[in-house]
């Protein structure tokens, strides 16, 4: 499985859970993932219930076997005064111009600037090492923007290294479009069993492949139970009232009459739903990707939901996957894991 997940979709639909899940799926046995976010949403503190992230890469959470799940907020002012430094050296000249106002127009006004530096503080922490040549996050998980401008989001670096013909910016945005567009990559798309997000969904994947950037899963988020079988199904698409009128009363049940319109109305509607659904399902399957499914949780999310649909993550063989492509160290030596027990719990 590749090492930089990017996790989209139509708002809505879920994706921020689905990228807290994913990072939680894949920190299993010892392994390290880093959840970013880029919208400035605090929506990943509020699932995992901890205080608003700073701009530092901070623990949140505790796998089974070990594994630990980092977060950070990329706040792109505070990326463009890294880049200055990492660059230009220019640490105490970045805070002077963020005193003037200058940082702030660059991140707001200039265009594209914003998304160079999400991207790239990103594609940082992928290609991170640590002394010994190791890499310091097996995954970094990306909550990114939704699926109507993921492209465009991914593919300003390759706009930004066409402008710049050389020098350090052409340097790093061509650094960085060699990540995204690299097998290390996968942008996996979270929509519903609905029309539009199936629809949209289909279009970003249309708009990731034609710029040649990696497409990975089709996540089908908030997958309801389907709660009568066929034969029931058949019977309540059809509207059979006296049968099922017959039906309560053999079974004993006074007052029948009254209880047909509103059951035989409820069933109908979940039988079209059932009908939309599959009709969804044969759209998502034509488009030629995996998928996984993530059934609905109700209302609100806690953090032990997480860890719930982490393990729906884990029986669809995404942290087998994992296993077997991250973790491992020069000639192929798996990582030792970071320490800490098993069990769950929001880290300090």
């Amino acid at each position: 499985m590749s090492r930089f997940q990017v996790v989209s979709g139509k708002g809505g639909t879920g994706k921020t859970t689905v990228a807290a899940a994913l990072a939680l799926a894949l920190a299993t046995e010892g392994r390290r993932t880093l959840l970013v976010e880029v919208e400035g949403r605090q929506g990943i503190a509020q699932l995992f219930g901890s205080e608003a992230l700073p701009y530092e890469e901070r623990r949140i959470a505790v796998s089974p076997g070990g594994g630990e799940v980092h977060a950070l907020a990329i706040d792109a002012e505070q990326a463009l005064l890294d880049y200055l430094q990492m660059f230009y050296k220019l640490g105490s000249a970045g805070r002077a111009l963020k005193k003037l106002g200058a940082i702030d127009f660059a991140t707001t006004v200039a265009p594209g600037v914003r998304d160079v530096l999400l991207t790239g503080k990103a594609c940082e922490a992928v290609r991170r090492k640590d002394r010994q040549g190791r890499f310091v996050y097996d995954h970094v998980v990306m909550d990114a923007p939704p699926t109507g401008r993921i492209t465009r989001f991914l593919n300003v670096n390759d706009e930004v290294a066409g402008l710049a013909r050389i020098g350090p910016i052409h340097n790093q945005a061509q650094a960085v479009m060699r990540v995204l567009k690299s097998p290390e990559t996968a942008v996996h798309l979270v929509t519903l069993l609905e029309e539009m997000p199936v629809q949209e969904t289909a279009d970003g994947i249309a708009e990731l492949r034609a710029a040649d950037l990696p497409v990975g899963r089709i996540v089908v988020n908030m997958v309801r139970p389907h709660l009568l079988d066929e034969d029931a199904l058949r019977t309540a698409s059809g509207g059979r009232r006296k049968e099922i009128a017959k039906a309560l009363t053999r079974a004993g049940v006074t007052g029948s009459a009254g209880l047909v319109r509103p059951l035989v109305e409820q069933a109908s509607e979940h039988a079209q739903r059932v009908e939309l659904e599959r009709a969804q399902r044969a759209v998502l399957a034509g488009l030629g990707l995996p998928t996984a499914e993530l059934p609905l949780v109700g209302e609100g999310v806690s953090l032990s939901a997480l860890h719930d649909l982490a393990e729906e993550f884990r029986k669809q063989g995404v942290g087998d996957e994992a296993a077997d492509a991250a973790g491992e160290g020069p000639g192929g030596a798996r990582r030792p894991g970071p320490g800490g027990g098993p069990g769950r719990g929001v880290g300090s």
